[in-house]
């Protein structure tokens, strides 16, 4: 096996990213379906299918997160990228790193003993994802809404790595923040940190009061009862993977602005963002390499 080849596939600007850094680190780094990034010139080793991309290196780094439906996320639209084809290319000895890898995937891919790491499941990862994460949910705020964050009233649903950073990042623009889930164990902390509080059950009796609405629980939180609540300035930036947390049809017959921002680390801060995600990779392959347990627990982290 030979961890110095290593291939990029998909993914957007973070993957991108990667490949100039990966190759300051000695790296032999191959690219299928990457974005190009003109700054850096002629990075990476170009190839022309999945096939041959798999073929080439030990490694496979793909983007967070690394399947949209039933393909390998890429921003370029490739017509071989589906999960069946990438499986079937797959060999004893890889590892690939990405993000939000499916169980399924990871148990297939253990039946033919290749590992995986998933990028947000390792802690310092998810939480660097998190600021960025925040950083552009504020943004994405500003740039949508004709009014200051300072002094607002803003709500942030949910108190996972992105809901308690969010709620930092927006008390130090001076926002009144009020924090909204369902666990009182999160609403106790969020008090302790200085934040309002509120049980979701509660949420319909209160939910007009609010100009700024982020929601970062990955489930349909704000349905048509609760869109129906909300003022009609307000604006919703809803940060939930997959389909997102809002009834979108009913946002759009009200005319309330909801916005469904993700990937935003690689929108607003794709660089250091890549860069953070290449040492993740530099440094699970040198563990490995050396023996450690430590890359085997990362691998099987959550199965």
């Amino acid at each position: 096996m030979n961890d110095r080849n290593l291939v990029v596939v998909g993914g957007d600007k973070r993957t991108a990213y990667m490949v100039p850094c990966l190759e300051q680190k000695g790296y032999s780094v191959f690219v299928y379906g990457a974005c190009e990034l003109s700054e850096y010139g002629n990075c990476g080793k170009y190839v022309f299918s999945l096939a041959e991309a798999v073929e080439k290196a030990d490694v496979i780094v793909g983007g967070i997160p690394f399947f949209k439906g039933n393909c390998i996320y890429s921003e370029k639209q490739l017509p071989d990228l589906s999960i069946e084809s990438f499986l079937r290319l797959l060999r004893s000895g890889q590892k690939i790193f990405a993000g939000v890898i499916p169980r399924e995937f990871r148990e297939k891919c253990r039946e033919k003993q290749v590992a995986c790491y998933d990028f947000m499941e390792d802690e310092p990862m998810a939480v660097f994802n998190a600021i960025a994460t925040a950083e552009g949910a504020i943004l994405e705020a500003i740039r949508n809404q004709e009014t200051n964050i300072h002094g607002s009233q803003s709500l942030v649903l949910g108190y996972g790595r992105c809901g308690r950073v969010l709620c930092e990042k927006l008390k130090g623009l001076d926002a009144s923040v009020t924090l909204c889930c369902r666990k009182e164990r999160d609403l106790a902390y969020g008090n302790a940190c200085g934040l309002r509080t509120i049980l979701l059950k509660d949420l319909p009796k209160v939910i007009h009061l609010y100009e700024y609405i982020y929601n970062t629980i990955p489930a349909l939180m704000l349905d048509g009862k609760l869109l129906g609540e909300i003022r009609k300035d307000a604006i919703v930036i809803d940060l939930a993977s997959g389909k997102g947390g809002v009834d979108y049809e009913t946002a759009q017959v009200e005319n309330i602005r909801a916005l469904h921002c993700l990937g935003l680390p690689g929108k607003y801060a794709a660089k250091i963002s890549g860069e953070s995600l290449a040492d993740f990779v530099v440094r699970t392959v040198f563990a490995s390499q050396n023996g450690a347990n430590w890359d085997i627990r990362a691998a099987e982290r959550n199965d």
